[in-house]
């Protein structure tokens, strides 16, 4: 392994932790509510990836159907999603987020800018630039 490999694979192992470590304390900036994680995970992904069943859902959030099944379950109490028909297959629904569940999503969004908005405050103008430039190269790594 040459030499720019090495350091390629140090920075490697060095992004994916800080990157890791930020998401999770970012993940914990949450306003007040009794959502789980789990469950604001599920509602997200409905929210991003559109209308699914509940099968395509659990496949996603990667756990099983029973287990998703009780996740929306809570959901469906607390109005934030709704079951409408399958189009084509009478033994399926179709779950989305309502508006409320939309708006949960905001709030939980709007917390969590916040959160790191006073961090990089609390920063150099330098590092915020460096910063800058830096999430426009992982949006580039991301791509591909």
């Amino acid at each position: 392994m040459g030499e720019q490999q090495v350091a390629a694979a140090q920075l490697a192992t060095s992004l994916r932790d800080a990157i890791t470590r930020l998401n999770r304390r970012v993940r914990r900036a949450r306003p007040v509510g009794d959502l789980t994680v789990t469950q604001l995970s599920a509602l997200t992904s409905l929210e991003l990836a559109g209308a699914m069943t509940p099968r395509e859902l659990a496949d996603i959030e990667r756990v099983q159907p029973p287990t998703m099944t009780r996740i929306v379950a809570k959901l469906e109490e607390r109005g934030l999603v709704q079951r409408t028909p399958h189009p084509t297959d009478g033994r399926q629904v179709i779950l989305s987020a309502t508006e409320s569940g939309r708006a949960v999503i905001a709030g939980f969004e709007r917390v969590r800018d916040e959160w790191l908005a006073t961090r990089l405050a609390a920063l150099s103008p330098a590092e915020r630039d460096t910063l800058r430039q830096a999430a426009e190269i992982l949006q580039q790594v991301a791509r591909g």
